[in-house]
């Protein structure tokens, strides 16, 4: 029966939100994609974080029973998005021939070789068969290969009416019997394999001189006598309807490929490796085909460089940000569906046009809201619980001059579904993430952490907020320094961190680079002193501290 053409099409769309995530991205990206797979049953929808999850954000998760999404680092398209040609493998044991012949009926250049457990042993050319015809071997080239008489029947087209046919012909060489009995005696020696025709002389000759096996051309009967003598001196008798000089052509396409495969050092790809890791290495390479591994190190199939041309990219849809610098890794090579988001345009191009929603609201979860309200979409308690804490969030309980009256409607309307009262949860949640007391430098400096592009200027800008002033101080000490250090590694102009008290609507701004200090006298006319400066009713990174920044970059 035929797959379900609608099942084939289904594809796998992630809804990711920007690098070190914060409780809105998390919480935009899951409410989303339930909202998309409530409403487009085409596709599968799956949020995912590009970064670890915050304790602020783990607390909502927890509190609203919501796993964490997946961790999507690299968005950039793998191996298994190729058109991977499903070749089969073959066993070492068969012959050049029928390896030729496979080639030919699944028009390949290129068989991998595998064991019964699936597992690559070798790879087998169309040039390595046309460079065992072309290569000189001695008489002795069948036995040296271990050429197993099964596979010389096949490729004479023979019968064996004397001997195992599971044996094989692995010592001696290959003879022609074109002389009288008298002049044969002196070439053939004991274990080769003589090929004759219907003389019942060459063939008693053949078998006194101890010969492993005799090979009759022309379909010739072979006499009751010479096949008793055969076996009582262990010599295999093969019957072919070949003429001579067609079985000395065809003898060696016999041998195993094996004998011929490639089978060391050979270059493989796994699966989940990225294309944009594998392009450099195919093109310095002159092999044409190129075998899979899955992860666990089973043949899966074939690649060539013509498949790079058709890669299917990731489908990828971004919410709570547009700019490069804030997405996961390679995002810009991704198929981009669709932005959802609140921020100032940035740098983000597409191949071509999309779905782009931005909304000057202080949150990504109240336009989410909005489009559940717009599809006549329900929203479940446990995701108004997530949208509410996003808004709750992104908003500082409504103090942000981000803040808009359709964030402060949506979050109470949202309360109510998700049966909390937000003053009193929003600081429950605050608490949670405001314990950073266990944490390292590290992972305070990039808990929330964006890179911005200010004309030549790469800025990159991290913030903590924290209902407690005490903490705030306590982290600046060891902030200070470790921020420094991290300035003086990384390829940045400049490094600003918002050290941010929700109860005293302030921030204390810690700055590392030669011109910071200008840029912060600039945008603020405040003086900076021993790297730090206080901003009084400066609460927002994006809608406060950026547009000041930028319109004061110009003047350095």
């Amino acid at each position: 029966m035929d797959a379900d053409p609608v099942h084939a099409r289904k594809r796998t769309i992630y809804i990711v939100g920007h690098k070190n995530p914060d409780t809105d991205s998390i919480c935009s990206a899951i409410s989303y994609a339930y909202l998309k797979n409530q409403i487009n049953g085409g596709n599968s929808y799956v949020p995912a974080r590009a970064g670890h999850v915050s304790a602020e954000t783990q607390y909502v998760l927890k509190r609203f029973d919501m796993g964490v999404p997946t961790l999507l680092e690299n968005i950039g398209t793998r191996v298994k998005d190729m058109d991977i040609r499903k070749v089969p493998g073959v066993r070492s044991d068969i012959s050049l021939k029928k390896a030729y012949s496979l080639m030919n009926d699944q028009s390949v250049f290129t068989l991998p070789i595998t064991n019964e457990k699936n597992q690559l042993e070798g790879l087998i050319t169309i040039n390595d068969i046309a460079q065992s015809y072309m290569d000189e071997y001695d008489s002795a080239i069948l036995s040296t290969a271990k050429t197993s008489y099964r596979n010389i029947l096949e490729t004479l087209d023979a019968e064996l009416v004397v001997g195992d046919e599971n044996g094989y012909f692995d010592k001696g060489k290959v003879v022609i019997a074109a002389a009288n009995p008298d002049v044969m005696e002196e070439y053939i020696d004991e274990h080769d394999m003589v090929v004759l025709g219907n003389r019942y002389e060459s063939q008693l000759c053949a078998i006194e001189m101890q010969a492993g096996c005799i090979v009759v051309c022309l379909g010739s009967p072979v006499s009751r006598t010479i096949r008793r003598l055969a076996k009582e001196r262990n010599c295999a008798i093969i019957i072919t309807p070949q003429d001579t000089y067609t079985v000395a052509r065809l003898i060696n396409q016999s041998m195993p490929v094996s004998f011929f495969m490639r089978k060391d050092n050979l270059l493989t790809f796994r699966e989940s490796d990225y294309t944009e890791g594998i392009k450099e290495i195919m093109s310095q390479k002159r092999y044409r085909d190129f075998p899979i591994l899955s992860k666990t190190g089973k043949y899966v199939g074939m690649i060539s460089r013509r498949n790079l041309l058709g890669v299917h990219k990731r489908g990828l849809i971004l919410v709570d940000h547009n700019e490069v610098s804030q997405a996961v890794d390679n995002v810009l090579d991704a198929e981009i569906l669709e932005i959802i988001d609140h921020h100032r345009l940035g740098s983000l191009e597409t191949m071509s046009p999309i779905y782009f929603r931005n909304q000057p609201v202080g949150c990504t979860g109240t336009i989410i809201y909005q489009m559940y309200e717009e599809q006549d979409v329900e929203v479940p308690a446990a995701i108004a619980g997530l949208l509410c804490s996003a808004i709750l969030s992104d908003t500082l309980l409504f103090r942000s001059p981000t803040c808009t009256q359709m964030d402060i409607k949506a979050a109470k309307e949202l309360a109510k579904i998700a049966g909390i009262e937000c003053e009193s949860y929003a600081k429950k949640m605050f608490a949670a993430g405001s314990d950073l007391a266990t944490k390292t430098d590290e992972e305070i400096l990039y808990q929330d952490f964006k890179m911005f592009e200010f004309g030549d200027f790469n800025v990159g800008i991290g913030q903590i907020t924290s209902m407690s002033e005490e903490e705030l101080n306590h982290i600046q000490t060891t902030l200070f320094p470790y921020m420094q250090k991290v300035y003086q590694d990384k390829n940045v102009d400049m490094m600003f961190f918002m050290l941010t008290d929700i109860i005293k609507e302030t921030t204390q701004l810690l700055c590392c680079g030669e011109q910071a200090p200008e840029l912060v006298q600039e945008a603020f006319q405040k003086k900076v002193e021993n790297g730090t400066v206080t901003l009084p009713g400066v609460l927002s990174r994006k809608k406060q501290l950026v547009p000041s920044f930028m319109m004061a970059i110009g003047e350095l």
